[in-house]
Order: structure tokens, then sequence, then C-alpha cells
């Protein structure tokens, strides 16, 4: 894999940030904000702005899904333009920390809202001051940030090195079936109606998530989707199941 440096241009703390009181909790078990087994290269330099953040990044990674580290509560989803952050989202998780995104495309998520461990927030982008795409990613204790640990485990610094995301493995997500029709779903033996059907799953029926692949592009009750989800040995559009997010909320197949 090529390795790419990139300047991000961060302009001094922004201000308006409200700040958890009272003593500081244990950090949580962070984890990589990337689906579960992926792999990235993270990149720490003396020179970054802050100095303990990280930039993450993998072959043409633009448009990746970005998701939460710990679970918490969206407290920011900003935009700084073409500086600084760019598209960015904090997240609150309590007893002081927090962990930002930014650089972001697109923003998934809305402040306020309640996030799960893995739950997509976002897409790695090169909006503000980015000389590519990339996410870049703090954990912050009481506003100041902290040297970052992923699974228990602190990364490199200084330097570059490629980690693997333990984010969600083994985990799996419930979602309901829905058709306009109230017509069962068919199950495919791939993402995609190309694929041979292999059963069928009734509308309102509760299914259970193992991972999430991309395919063919379908348009169903809720939503356009080109996600598809693995339930049993076979997939269904996720346009047709109801997870309480339009972005992937289960890791990879």
């Amino acid at each position: 894999m090529s390795r790419r440096v990139f300047v991000t241009a961060l302009v001094a703390p922004l201000i308006g940030l409200a700040l958890t009181q009272g003593e500081a909790a244990a950090a949580p078990n962070f984890q990589m904000p990337f689906p579960c087994n992926q792999v990235w290269e993270g990149q720490t330099r003396t020179n970054h702005s802050p100095a303990n953040s990280v930039d993450l990044n993998r072959a043409n990674d633009d448009g990746d899904p970005v998701v939460a580290s710990a679970a918490g509560t969206v407290t920011r989803v900003a935009n700084e333009g073409s500086t600084s952050y760019g598209r960015w989202i904090e997240i609150d998780h309590g007893g002081g920390w927090r962990t930002r995104y930014a650089h972001l495309s697109v923003q998934r998520v809305s402040v306020g809202q309640s996030v799960r461990l893995g739950q997509r927030i976002g897409d790695v982008g090169s909006t503000g001051g980015s000389t590519g795409p990339h996410l870049h990613y703090e954990q912050r204790l009481n506003g100041v940030d902290q040297k970052i640990a992923f699974n228990g485990s602190q990364i490199l610094y200084w330097g570059t090195r490629s980690y693997t995301s333990r984010n969600s493995c083994g985990s799996t997500v419930t979602g309901t079936v829905g058709t306009d029709s109230g017509a069962s779903v068919t199950i495919r033996s791939g993402p995609g109606t190309q694929y041979a059907a292999v059963g069928s799953v009734a509308s309102g029926a509760t299914v259970t998530i193992s991972c999430q692949t991309k395919g063919e592009t379908i348009t169903g009750k809720y939503g356009t989707t080109n996600l598809w989800d693995k339930i049993g040995s076979g997939y269904v559009s996720d346009a047709y199941v109801y997870t309480g997010s339009d972005g992937q909320v289960a890791p990879s197949c």
C-alpha cells in the first residue's frame, strides 16, 4: 500500500464546546472507527494538530464507512468549510471522554442522537484542511487530546503502522422486515436479484443480521440502498429491513 502524508490544517481549539464536568472515569474500550476486520494505516506525527491525533488511510477509501468507536451521544455535527476539520462529528462517551471524526464527506447522525458501538456515523472524505481522503481521529478527556488506544492497546507514537479493526466483531444486529404491499421478501444466495432464491421472510418478521455487504442497488420500503443484509445463509436488501439507521450497522461480510 502506498503511503501518503496528509497535512491537517486544524485551527486553534474550536470555541463553544461544552465539556463534561466532574471526575473523569476510566476510558471506554475504544475500538477502531471502521467495520470489523478492515485494515487501515494509522499515521501519528509530532507536528500534527492536536499532537495525539491520528490520520487513518487505506487505498481507495473515499466514501468508506466511519463508525462509532464506542457507544455515546452525538454532541457536534459541524462544517468548518475548506479549513480545519471540514465536516466533523464529536461523540460524548461519558466520564469526560469524547471522540472526534474529521474531514468527512457525509455526516449521517444528528446532535443529541444516541449511537451504539459500530454504528455508521459518516463517510471518509477530504473536506477542510485535507490534501487527500482520510479520517482524522481523536480521543479526548475533559477537552484535552489523549494518546489513542484501540481495543486496549495504544497505537504507535510516532510513525506509521497498520491496524486491524475489532469493532463489533462477532456482534449481531436485529431488524424488522417490511414491504409496502405486505408481501414476503425473497432471500438470495448473494447480494442481488440475479442470485438464486434460497427462501423468503415474511413482512413484519424480526431477523438477525450477522453482517452486511454491498451489491445491487434496490429501492424498497426503507429507501434506496446497495447494502444487503446476511440473515442465516442468505441475503436480503437492506431497503426492506428497518434497523433504526440508514447506514451500515453490522460488520462487513
